[in-house]
């Protein structure tokens, strides 16, 4: 996975804004511009970038997901590093692409793959930011998901030392927090009453801690973790880490 990957930093870097952000969650690629600028980098954003192709990839539709992923490398062409607000993008461009391409390896797509970062990863352990100088106005608790297509990455630990690191933050434990929420993509579509069990599941343990906040790395599991909240009658606020970060910013 990306930890094992001798990947590209600096302070010019290209964006990556995935099909969640330019649908539902502007706001996220908005604070990742945002906190990277805060850092000193440069973000440029390519307008001409599509999806990563995880969809049809985890429908076993490679023909087209390869046919994307090779857009893909083609916008993102160069030596920048990619951040990408989204451990299940990331992974897409550094794990899912160079499986579908194992036997056919394609030299753009093993670029990509290099230097692609997701955000908090990139932030800890691209440039070697640990502890981050926000601060809530009141002791916060905070509900860490850690989504299935972070593991074995550093995404995670990264985000974890960062939120801890914010002046009032609690993060609270809870049980079976290394289990997935349910969505993966087109499962949560394939198999809903399934997708379902496993969200709810995900929500009683979590919730069980009454956190303020509901954070992730990943749109996804936020997306289906608040619809079914919500459809349950027991919303609770949830945001991406990089919003966390922007947003405890003095």
């Amino acid at each position: 996975m990306a930890s094992q990957l001798q990947r590209p930093s600096g302070k010019r870097v290209l964006l990556m804004g995935t099909c969640l952000c330019d649908a539902f969650y502007d706001d996220v690629a908005r604070a990742t511009v945002e906190v990277l600028e805060h850092l000193g980098v440069t973000v440029e954003f390519p307008d001409n970038q599509t999806c990563c192709g995880q969809p049809a990839f985890n429908s076993g539709d490679w023909v087209a997901s390869r046919k994307v992923a090779r857009h893909t490398a083609s916008v993102f062409a160069g030596e920048q590093p990619v951040i990408v607000p989204s451990g299940s993008c990331a992974a897409m461009n550094f794990h899912g692409n160079i499986l579908q391409f194992e036997e056919n390896p394609d030299a753009a797509i093993d670029s990509l793959a290099r230097r692609t970062w997701e955000v908090m990863d990139f932030i800890a352990n691209g440039l070697g930011i640990t502890k981050w100088p926000g601060k809530f106005a009141e002791p916060t608790r905070i509900a860490f998901h850690r989504s299935c297509h972070s593991r074995g990455t550093g995404s995670g630990e990264a985000t974890l030392a960062l939120l801890a690191s914010i002046e009032n933050a609690i993060i609270t434990p809870f049980g079976q927090d290394e289990q997935c929420c349910g969505f993966g993509g087109t499962f949560s579509v394939t198999f809903p009453h399934i997708s379902g069990r496993m969200g709810s599941l995900k929500l009683d343990h979590l919730l069980a801690t009454k956190p303020d906040i509901l954070v992730s790395g990943d749109m996804s599991c936020l997306m289906h973790l608040n619809g079914l909240a919500v459809a349950q009658g027991r919303p609770i606020k949830h945001l991406h880490a990089i919003q966390i970060l922007r947003n405890s910013l003095p």
